[in-house]
């Protein structure tokens, strides 16, 4: 086991199951949620945010981070069984991607417009799930959804 799987795993791993608590609360309808203005459905930025974890598990593959990925599985913004199924298939890759890093790995460089080593690109990925969690709050707060204990001592 790497030494950030170590120093920050089980943490990490929390951080990945407040979408897991989220999805639970939610049914289709939910997903059409849209705050107005130039926001995006809830479904959408569930979307998104597949999209952004695919991102980081190819760049901790090819050590370069391409923001251009966008799934072509368009009924996952709809639905909150394919939004757990598709999420579930990403999490299983970027836990094998992880594991199979070794400490030397967690020094390389990944070019993400700006040089960062895997282990910081590991946290910095850990970000982006806070920020999404913190967008997302704003809708579950919106549909008047009870959030679960975790999501209110980690986000609020």
């Amino acid at each position: 086991m790497n030494r950030f799987l170590q120093e920050h795993g089980e943490v990490f791993q929390m951080t990945q199951v407040l979408r897991d608590k989220m999805l639970d609360l939610l049914n289709d309808n939910d997903l059409s949620h849209h705050p107005g203005g130039d926001n995006l459905t809830l479904g959408a930025l569930c979307r998104e945010m597949g999209e952004v974890q695919y991102s980081y598990i190819e760049s901790f593959k090819t050590l370069k981070q391409d923001w251009s990925y966008r799934t072509d599985n368009t009924g996952v913004a709809n639905s909150v069984s394919q939004l757990r199924t598709w999420f579930a298939q990403l999490d299983a890759e970027l836990k094998t991607v992880m594991e199979g890093l070794s400490d030397e790995d967690l020094g390389r460089i990944i070019d993400r417009g700006f040089p960062v080593p895997v282990g910081t690109q590991l946290h910095i990925y850990r970000e982006a799930l806070l920020i999404f969690y913190g967008k997302a709050a704003i809708y579950l707060k919106a549909l008047k959804k009870p959030l679960p204990e975790q999501w209110v001592h980690w986000i609020g």
